[in-house]
C-alpha cells in the first residue's frame, strides 16, 4: 500500500471538512445522498457511454495502482538479463527453454520463445516493438476511463446544482422545503468539482506513472532480447541497457 497516496486523499477530504467547520458550517450539511447519487450515478453512466464497458471495467480496475508503491525494478531485471544472456552465451538458446517454464511474465515468455525459435534481431526487435505499442494503447485507454471521469464530474455537479435550484423554485411556498434544496444545489457542486480533482484526476495521473515505468520495463527487455538474439556479451547487453535506463529516467 502506498501510504502516501492514502494520506494524500485523506489530507485533501480532510481540509475541506475542517474549513466547512472553522466557517461555522455544520459538517453533515456536506452529506447529501441525492446529491451524491446524481454526481456520482451521472459522471459513471457519462463514462460508461464514452467508454464502453470493456474499457470502463478495465479502467476501474487499474485504481489499485493509484495506492500501490513503486518499487526499484531495474536491479533485479538486470540481475534476471546476465542470466539469460549468460546461458545463451555459454549454454545455447535452446536451454532458455528452462527461463520460459519458470518465468509466467508473458512478455518475458514471448522474447525468450524468440530467442529460443533462432528468430533474428531484426525481426525480434519488431515484434516486442508492435507489442509495447498494442499495451501502451491498451492501457491508455483504460486510463481515459478515469481522466473522462474528471471532466464530467464537474458538470454533472452544476446539473445536480440546477435540478436542486428547480425543486427549490417548485417550494417557494413552503419555507420547510427551501434548506434541503438549497444544500443539494451547491453540495452537488462541492462533490462534482472535489470528486474529480481530489480523485479522479489524481488516480489518472497515478496510473499514468505506473503504465510509464512498465513501458520503460519492457522497452529494456525488449532491447536486452534483440542483444541476446545478435550474440552480445553480457557486459555489452549491460552497458546497453543501462544507457537507456538513465537517458528514460
Amino acid at each position: 500500500m502506498d501510504w502516501g497516496s492514502v494520506a494524500g486523499l485523506l489530507l485533501a477530504v480532510a481540509a475541506i471538512v475542517f474549513g466547512q467547520w472553522v466557517e461555522g458550517g455544520h459538517v453533515g450539511s456536506l452529506f447529501q445522498p441525492a446529491a451524491l447519487v446524481i454526481v456520482v450515478g451521472g459522471t459513471l453512466g457519462s463514462v460508461l457511454l464514452q467508454n464502453g464497458m470493456t474499457n470502463t471495467l478495465r479502467g476501474l480496475r487499474m485504481v489499485k495502482f493509484a495506492f500501490t508503491p513503486t518499487t526499484e525494478f531495474y536491479p533485479a531485471l538486470l540481475e534476471s538479463i546476465q542470466a539469460w544472456s549468460h546461458t545463451a552465451r555459454f549454454e545455447g538458446f535452446l536451454k532458455l527453454e528452462r527461463y520460459i517454464d519458470a518465468d509466467p511474465t508473458p512478455f518475458i515468455a514471448k522474447g525468450l520463445r524468440l530467442v529460443v525459435d533462432g528468430v533474428d534481431a531484426a525481426t525480434v526487435e519488431d515484434i516486442l516493438n508492435t507489442d509495447i505499442s498494442s499495451y501502451e494503447r491498451d492501457q491508455r485507454h483504460a486510463v481515459k476511463v478515469w481522466e473522462a471521469a474528471g471532466g464530467y464530474a464537474p458538470t454533472i455537479g452544476i446539473l445536480g446544482a440546477v435540478l436542486g435550484l428547480i425543486h427549490v423554485m417548485e417550494n417557494l411556498s413552503e419555507p420547510s422545503m427551501l434548506g434541503q434544496g438549497i444544500a443539494v444545489a451547491f453540495v452537488a457542486t462541492v462533490y462534482g468539482v472535489g470528486f474529480a480533482n481530489l480523485f479522479f484526476l489524481p488516480i489518472a495521473n497515478k496510473i499514468k506513472q505506473h503504465i510509464q515505468r512498465e513501458i520503460l520495463k519492457r522497452e529494456i527487455m525488449a532491447q536486452a532480447f534483440v542483444c541476446i538474439s545478435r550474440g552480445e556479451n553480457g557486459r555489452m547487453i549491460e552497458e546497453r541497457i543501462s544507457s537507456h535506463w538513465h537517458r528514460e529516467t
